[in-house]
């Protein structure tokens, strides 16, 4: 099982009906198979997701948010891993809103280096 503990995500591309851009910081915990994140950045104002990871990585999840307009928004999320040759992750994701237009999108987010992150990012 691939371990998304204490792992840090930004988005390198997204679908134009989602929320989340390469502003936005997510930080992964990890507990068996379950995982959680709080996210913020871009239009998010806070976002957090909860999901459980099978044998292969593969993630599945469901997300609620605030966005700049002040709106929750909530969707399902299945993510399929992709090691990289540099040992980080990649995350292909399809999603779905759950509220709103109920619209579908696909994302891909990239683990980043946290001592590369402008602390004034994630506070």
């Amino acid at each position: 099982m691939i371990n998304y503990n204490n792992k840090y995500f930004r988005p390198v591309s997204n679908t134009e009906n989602g929320e989340t851009s390469a502003e936005t910081i997510f930080k992964y915990q990890q507990t068996g198979n379950i995982l959680t994140s709080a996210y913020a950045g871009g239009r998010i104002i806070y976002g957090h997701l909860i999901g459980l990871a099978d044998e292969n990585g593969q993630i599945e999840m469901r997300y609620h948010q605030v966005n700049d307009k002040g709106e929750l928004m909530t969707g399902i999320c299945n993510s399929r891993p992709e090691q990289l040759a540099n040992g980080k992750i990649r995350l292909y994701e399809t999603w779905k809103w759950t509220s709103g237009d109920q619209s579908e999108g696909k994302s891909i987010i990239e683990e980043i280096d946290f001592s590369k992150i402008d602390r004034a990012e994630i506070s």
